[in-house]
């Protein structure tokens, strides 16, 4: 019944069913998890937050903290809400959002459309915590003045609400906002951050959302700041501006950020190169065109502590994060792993663990769980 629905949603505009299935998961109509694990431990625990499982959904998708119940009765083990503004605002100009249905990809050029902290934290305080781990993603008004203080501001008013804080900085849709990824502003931004948490008298987590299109240098530059200023996790990536010239759908050439399957290899890529020069020193989180349990185990195999999706649940209807699940523990059984930290990290090299992972998949497709 779900995937009839989820094709159904498709023939509504890309924009218009996005907010059905807000609406949807806000009534937590949906299919409910129902998976047997066996004897495969699947939490994940990351600055000192246990996650139920490593598969979450990423930001955008809920950006007022609307449906994030809903969403983790999918079976996602997070949920990260977002991005979130101080003031309300709404966003560019219809329309904002493409399906590329023959590249299996989406873009987008939302700008931040939201409600606002206010709203978000009305909707945030009706939480039930026992469902799993809620994030917040912040960003700045595209009309501020000062967007530095932007964050401060909204990580005073919503870390208490939330389980961790990730400071988008890489969202391409926001003038100037990938700036503040370059050593001038990030040592700011993250002193405005922790500022934002002394306001709340709270220790959270914080994460860092950074793009895909940075050359190594640049990497290695927002690693080291991050590590130095106590970032607890790097999530990697956003969407990309690039444009591979294999890209065949009508909407190829609209302005915003690309997601979604042509985003897969380069994000797997940047996720390995961030994890190398990380050095175990902050925890790492692979975002970036996943859409099948295979590839959520390559980007843990290349050394993901979590993995997040937004596209893949949007082009494939809300039984995938489950899916997911499955495939994920059958995969690690098949390589002999108990747990996601076993496997983490055990083919460092992006290409390799994307092919591993997409072979053994393949090998694996019928095998069932063992207990």
């Amino acid at each position: 019944m779900w995937q009839l629905l989820a094709r159904l949603a498709r023939q509504l505009p890309a924009e218009a069913a996005h907010q059905l299935a807000v609406e949807t998961l806000r009534w937590r109509l949906g299919p409910r998890r129902t998976i047997d694990f066996g004897l495969i431990d699947l939490t994940v625990t990351l600055g000192e937050v246990t996650f139920p499982n490593p598969i979450g959904l990423a930001a955008g998708f809920d950006k007022n903290a609307a449906c994030y119940q809903g969403a983790l009765r999918l079976g996602f083990g997070h949920v990260e809400v977002g991005t979130i503004t101080p003031l309300p605002q709404s966003g560019n100009p219809k329309p904002r959002v493409f399906r590329l249905a023959e590249d299996h990809a989406v873009i987008n050029r939302y700008g931040f459309n939201g409600k606002g902290m206010a709203v978000a934290a009305q909707n945030l305080r009706r939480r039930r915590s026992d469902l799993g781990v809620v994030g917040v993603n912040v960003g700045a008004n595209k009309i501020s003045k000062d967007p530095i203080v932007d964050y401060r501001h909204a990580v005073a008013a919503l870390a208490g609400l939330a389980d961790y804080i990730t400071l988008n900085i890489s969202s391409p849709n926001t003038p100037g906002l990938r700036d503040l990824q370059t050593a001038q502003y990030l040592q700011s931004l993250l002193s405005a951050a922790h500022a934002g948490l002394d306001d709340a008298q709270l220790k959270r987590p914080l994460f860092l959302k950074i793009a895909p299109d940075l050359n190594d240098q640049d990497l290695a530059t927002i690693v080291e700041t991050a590590v130095c200023a106590g970032v607890c996790a790097i999530i990697a990536t956003n969407t990309t501006v690039a444009r591979p010239p294999n890209l065949s759908s009508q909407h190829a050439n609209e302005i915003g950020g690309l997601s979604g399957a042509p985003l897969f290899a380069t994000a797997t890529e940047v996720l390995a190169r961030v994890v190398s020069h990380a050095k175990g020193r902050l925890g790492v989180i692979g975002v970036g065109g996943v859409a099948s349990g295979w590839q959520a185990y390559a980007k843990i195999l290349v050394g993901a502590d979590l993995v997040q999706l937004y596209t893949g649940l949007a082009l494939n209807g809300p039984e995938l994060p489950k899916r997911i699940l499955q495939d994920v523990v059958t995969l690690m059984q098949a390589d002999g792993f108990k747990n996601p930290a076993d496997a983490k990290g055990q083919i460092p090299n992006a290409t390799k663990a994307i092919q591993h992972a997409s072979r053994l998949s393949q090998i694996s497709e019928k095998l069932p769980v063992k207990a």
